[in-house]
């Protein structure tokens, strides 16, 4: 019988082993990626615009949800139970709600300031004021809290719920009612969702119809002489470039709709068919969910050429201190994508580094 207990408990032990050694890399792969994004946002004025107090926002959602929601998930995902008390259970699940949807609100206006930058740049600094910005960034966080504090912890996102048989309380289920199961996934998911589909279509036509423009242009410049080959190389370049910049968007707003539309269809789904949904399915579509929030930082490192620098300039600052004053960083501009030359600025002195690095 012995035999047999420690046979059957190996490989448990193992799978648990594994499952945690796989989320512990995924929070910390969340943690520190969004810690770069908010360091080299706050330590380069370079990078400090419009556009990337929306980055910089966005970063910190979605770094808390690496720090305070993904560590007691995994628990409750590897062990099976909840093992914190019933009290914690809503306030984490209260944080899970706001986080996540504060992530989500971000990427919206990240779009909508995009839309201004691309389709309407004389009128950008005016609807892009620093007043509005700030404005917008309350926004995203003061809705994310009234949906989920308020009903969560009051208990009303479950009133009416009759479940048979209900889940023990060592569970930790977060299950709601219709009503807050539509109204919560409109809110939060669909309504953003639908803002951000509105805007790269605005971008994506805009970008089409200056493409063509600056074919005509190459066109009638063909026949010209030298001296106007240098402004058409500045056109073709500064458009090749914006181009590139709402691409770079785009994916990063397909990546969100891939990993959290499973989640928010389920959601709503789940109560109107008897909470039916295998915890399992739950379980995978949330961490689908949090690697959302593990990926966006990875996203704009790659992709954007002024964060990969300043990362690389954080993370070597030890070894690349003689040489860090003669790298550049470029701006990305409040009313463009595009990295112009004339915004661009050289760093004039070695940065410090931080006592941890």
């Amino acid at each position: 019988v012995d035999k047999l207990e420690r046979a059957s408990g190996f490989p448990q032990l193992a799978s648990r082993v594994i499952l945690y050694a796989f989320f512990t890399a995924g929070i910390v792969c969340t943690v520190v990626g969004n810690f770069l994004v908010v360091l080299a946002i706050a330590y380069y004025k370079q990078l400090q615009s419009p556009t990337n107090s929306f980055v910089m926002s966005l970063a910190v959602a979605d770094f808390l949800v690496g720090l305070v929601v993904m560590p007691y998930s995994m628990v409750r995902t590897v062990e099976g139970c909840w093992l914190f008390g019933a009290l914690f259970c809503r306030v984490h699940s209260s944080l899970d709600v706001m986080l996540c949807t504060a992530s989500i609100f971000h990427l919206s206006c990240i779009a909508f300031d995009r839309y201004y930058a691309v389709c309407n740049p004389l009128v950008y600094h005016l609807k892009m004021s620093q007043g509005r910005v700030a404005f917008l960034i309350v926004v995203c966080w003061a809705v994310p809290l009234l949906i989920s504090f308020g009903p969560i912890m009051l208990g009303l996102h479950k009133a009416g719920v009759d479940m048979v048989p209900m889940p023990p309380e060592d569970a930790c289920v977060f299950l709601v009612n219709r009503v807050y199961a539509v109204m919560a996934s409109l809110v939060a998911f669909y309504l953003p969702m639908g803002i951000m589909l509105a805007a790269y279509w605005k971008i994506y036509k805009a970008a089409k119809r200056q493409a063509m423009q600056i074919s005509a242009m190459e066109s009638q410049f063909s026949a010209g002489v030298g001296k106007d080959s240098s402004k058409k190389q500045r056109h073709r370049n500064a458009m090749r470039r914006e181009r590139k910049a709402a691409k770079t968007l785009g994916i990063i707003m397909g990546v969100f709709l891939l990993f959290w539309l499973p989640f928010f269809t389920v959601n709503i789904v789940d109560p109107f068919i008897d909470y039916s949904t295998a915890v399992e399915v739950w379980e995978f579509f949330l961490w689908l969910g949090y690697v959302n929030s593990s990926l966006n930082p990875f996203l704009y490192g790659f992709f954007n050429r002024s964060f990969r620098r300043a990362f690389m300039m954080i993370m070597g600052c030890r070894i690349c201190l003689k040489c860090c004053s003669s790298v550049e960083i470029n701006i990305m501009s409040g009313s463009s994508f595009a990295f112009q030359k004339s915004q661009r600025s050289k760093i004039n002195s070695q940065p410090k580094c931080l006592g941890f690095l």
